[in-house]
């Protein structure tokens, strides 16, 4: 596996802050308990760098250039792709009532300034238990696929399925993020890593691959085709 592909693995945090001595702060102590982190100094980059690369969990400000952090958390709620994205407001706004509009806003949970970097920490992992269990699990599960990630084995409906470290992979995405959409691009980056060039149609043939290894006749298919968009991990009921 390469460095970048398993980079690709790790859980990844977008901090969205305009003070850089915040953004240090933040990267340093998130980074030592082995999160990926980015950052976006306002809230109109914050939105374009969701967009291209979904994290698993966002830090936001609420007071930022362009748009407030109160309205980008509203407008990610909002968004199809982006509804359950894990959201935790940093902000100097400590009164009772703006924690109200923070949560009420969309926040999945609410940090006053100044903070412990620890206690940040803390609840970085207790909002990706609570909303992304998947993330950190040794083992995943959705409709009737089971995969193992210690042992990398795969079940349907108590059948082993075999697959190949690239299918693995891309499995293992699906099953972390179930229900979302993602462009090929998005499972290059995520997938295969951002430093490795290869074209987005090779998305499709492993995509193939993988519905055949987990299809067995008269299964149902659970990688939806989504025209123009990309493909997610969803049950067809679920999805009407």
């Amino acid at each position: 596996m390469t460095a970048a592909v398993r980079d690709a693995m790790v859980p990844q945090v977008l901090v969205v802050e305009d003070e850089r001595a915040i953004v240090e702060l933040v990267r340093y102590n998130l980074e030592r308990e082995g999160f990926r982190v980015r950052a976006a100094e306002d809230g109109e980059h914050a939105l374009l760098m969701v967009a291209e690369e979904a994290p698993d969990l966002v830090i936001l400000d609420w007071m930022l250039p362009t748009i407030s952090g109160l309205e980008v958390c509203r407008r990610l709620r909002r968004g199809r792709d982006t509804k359950a994205l894990p959201i935790i407001m940093l902000t100097a706004r400590a009164h009772e009532e703006d924690r109200i509009r923070g949560l009420e806003g969309g926040a999945d949970d609410y940090v006053s300034k100044p903070f412990s970097p620890s206690e940040l920490v803390a609840r970085v992992r207790a909002v990706l238990r609570r909303t992304r269990p998947a993330v950190g699990a040794d083992r995943l599960q959705y409709a009737d696929i089971e995969m193992e990630l210690d042992t990398w084995r795969v079940r349907r409906a108590g059948r082993a399925v075999h697959l190949g470290p690239t299918e693995f992979r891309l499995l293992r995405h699906f099953l972390e993020h179930p229900r979302r959409v993602f462009s090929r691009e998005q499972l290059l980056d995520s997938v295969w890593g951002a430093d490795i060039s290869v074209e987005p149609r090779t998305v499709d043939v492993h995509i193939r691959r993988l519905r055949k290894a987990l299809n067995a006749p008269g299964d149902a298919d659970l990688i939806r085709t989504v025209r123009t968009a990309g493909y997610a991990l969803e049950l067809e009921v679920e999805a009407a």
